[in-house]
């Protein structure tokens, strides 16, 4: 199952072609899976690294919202769509396979920075390269399964963000613990390394099975023809509108959910830790993977079997889904930002963290559906644009920028972030107004 070098020209784009055995199909799957929750170890290990970088370069609020959040999007929403035109033409095994080299290895450079600075080119570069993961890969697995199994695959390609989240967690608290949290960069840096060689030789390129014609281009169509093909699907926009809001919440609370352990349970963290003989940062990494990290699992999972399931009879399940999440969360999440103990905090977040994941496979899959095949990783990348620019982007900075403005409003540095919290859970709302308006579209714009 080797791959040669990227695609010759002369290919038709348009034509369909076989789709591979069921056991290629899902190792595939499993190593697209794998490369995602690599990609999710590396953009969330900062999140439990957050308190003693602060500590060690002495930074504020917004400036770890900064690290966490905007240095990365800014060049990762903008370089996805030159290189999602790139990939609905080009061989995806290596354009993904250059992203993880590129990724993890600016990762690594990360447990090297000096300053502030440093730590932000280098974010910047985690940035560069994970811009080439998603947008080629869902393209992928579109040309790979089956269109009735097509949300239950984007879902296991989804568990990714969970699990690398899970394993960001647990791994970067365990090793920062152990030797640093510069090394924590360095150790999880290296694995994405691996996978990038094992991408490059062993994923397929579907349209090598496509008959050759003169151009190179034909059934491509151009960026401002795509774009105008996407400028008519209500449908879509709406499943963006819910993608940007659910992201700019979930990234904005999960960059600083180390931080309001720390503040809000610093007695309690101490206490279980040393019960379990792991110091605060490792004790939490592994608690949080256990319970909203396992949950998020089974709801990724869930949402997509869900989807595939009730969409049979009515497409309009996949916005639904998705919807219905966003609302049955909040209560749980309220009650856990609001716990009187570490254990409370701990159960309650289990609930949010199934319910809350259950949009992923649903919302990315029926993106697939709803455009022509040469026009999917371009339709993946401005999803992904216009949601992380706002959502990866602005969504720690704008929890971090709230937090300094309570702070300097006389409330502890504890209740700050509680505060921001809490304020940004209340996005369920709207998240769920522009899933549930999705839905009334969804059945008669279903494309592919």
């Amino acid at each position: 199952m080797t791959v040669s070098a990227p695609e010759a020209p002369g290919l038709a784009p348009g034509v369909p072609v076989a789709l591979p055995g069921r056991l290629y199909r899902s190792y595939a799957l499993g190593l697209l899976m794998l490369i995602y929750v690599v990609n999710f170890v590396d953009r969330q290990v900062v999140s439990i690294l957050a308190e003693p970088i602060k500590l060690d370069l002495q930074l504020a609020d917004w400036q770890l919202g900064l690290m966490t959040g905007l240095a990365f999007a800014v060049l990762y929403t903008v370089l996805g769509l030159p290189i999602a035109r790139i990939a609905e033409r080009g061989d995806r095994p290596w354009i993904i396979a250059i992203a993880v080299a590129v990724w993890s290895g600016f990762t690594a450079l990360s447990g090297m920075a000096q300053s502030f600075t440093h730590l932000i080119l280098a974010r910047i570069g985690v940035g560069v390269g994970e811009a080439g993961c998603t947008p080629p890969a869902l393209s992928l697995i579109a040309d790979t399964v089956p269109k009735e199994e097509r949300a239950s695959a984007v879902s296991v390609y989804m568990l990714g963000a969970p699990v690398g989240s899970l394993l960001g967690l647990a791994l970067g608290g365990l090793i920062a613990d152990a030797f640093g949290w510069r090394m924590a960069f360095v150790l999880v840096g290296l694995p994405g390394l691996i996978l990038a060689v094992i991408a490059a030789l062993t994923l397929r390129e579907p349209r090598r099975g496509r008959p050759k014609v003169a151009h190179a281009d034909d059934g491509v169509p151009t960026f401002r023809e795509a774009l105008k093909e996407l400028a008519g699907k209500r449908t879509y926009w709406r499943v963006v509108g819910g993608v940007t809001i659910k992201s700019f919440a979930s990234y904005g609370a999960l960059a600083f959910t180390g931080s309001f352990f720390f503040r809000n349970f610093p007695a309690e963290l101490a206490e279980y830790s040393a019960m379990f003989g792991l110091k605060s940062a490792g004790f939490l990494g592994i608690a949080l993977g256990v319970t909203s990290g396992v949950m998020a699992i089974i709801g990724t999972l869930l949402g997509g079997r869900l989807a595939d399931h009730f969409a049979r009879k009515d497409a309009r399940a996949f916005a639904i889904i998705p919807a219905v999440g966003a609302v049955a969360g909040l209560p749980f999440s309220l009650a856990a930002l609001n716990a009187d103990s570490l254990v409370m905090a701990f159960v309650f977040l289990a609930a949010p963290g199934l319910l809350g994941s259950m949009w992923l496979g649903p919302a990315y899959g029926v993106v697939q559906s709803l455009v022509r095949p040469e026009t999917r990783a371009t339709a993946t990348a401005v999803l992904l644009f216009v949601a992380n620019l706002i959502g990866l982007g602005l969504g720690p900075l704008a929890v971090g920028i709230l937090s300094d403005v309570f702070v300097a409003q006389g409330f502890s540095s504890a209740d700050a972030i509680k505060t921001s919290l809490i304020s940004f859970a209340l996005l369920a709302f709207p998240c769920a107004w522009f899933f549930w308006s999705a839905a009334k579209t969804m059945r008669e714009e279903i494309v592919s």
